[in-house]
């Protein structure tokens, strides 16, 4: 993989170096990232510290967070504390969330206004909710796969063309 491709997936997705140090949130901008930029990310490593600062954005818990996504706490309490990237399997989960939030943002943007809509609050308690569409489950028992990002990625789509059910 060209330097090229790896600087614009940084440039677009972190605001500062390539590496641990921090990760601005952007969540429409995870959520439209190409292939190969979200490849980049994950490969890299996203900065451990990102999963606190979705933790906020969301206004959950970090433990929430941490089980719905399948993650070691320790590690990410370690990794964060020595400012080092989560590993390629935890970026990919994290990223997940970001884009399932930027999928929201975008939804709700592209239906009308977004003033005093906040995304990542909603979607944390979405993901709480049981759905009939998810056999009664709530989407965070789905949050810990690709496979399962990608079914409640799928919801939220159906839930924007009236499909949902």
């Amino acid at each position: 993989m060209s330097k090229a491709v790896v600087s614009k997936a940084a440039g677009k997705a972190s605001a500062s170096k390539v590496g641990a140090k921090t990760m601005p949130l952007n969540f429409l901008t995870l959520y439209r990232a190409d292939p190969m930029e979200r490849i980049c990310i994950v490969k890299r490593g996203m900065p451990a510290k990102t999963v606190e600062a979705m933790a906020k954005r969301m206004a959950v818990p970090k433990e929430r967070l941490v089980e719905t996504l399948g993650l070691a706490r320790a590690t990410v309490d370690r990794k964060a504390r020595d400012n080092k990237p989560l590993s390629p399997n935890d970026s990919a989960r994290l990223l997940g969330m970001a884009r399932l939030v930027g999928q929201v943002q975008e939804m709700v943007a592209e239906s009308g206004d977004l003033a005093g809509f906040d995304a990542a609050s909603w979607v944390a308690q979405w993901l709480q909710s049981p759905l009939p569409a998810l056999g009664g489950k709530r989407p965070a028992e789905f949050m810990d796969t690709a496979d399962g990002q990608s079914l409640v990625s799928t919801v939220v789509a159906r839930m924007q063309t009236g499909a949902y059910a």
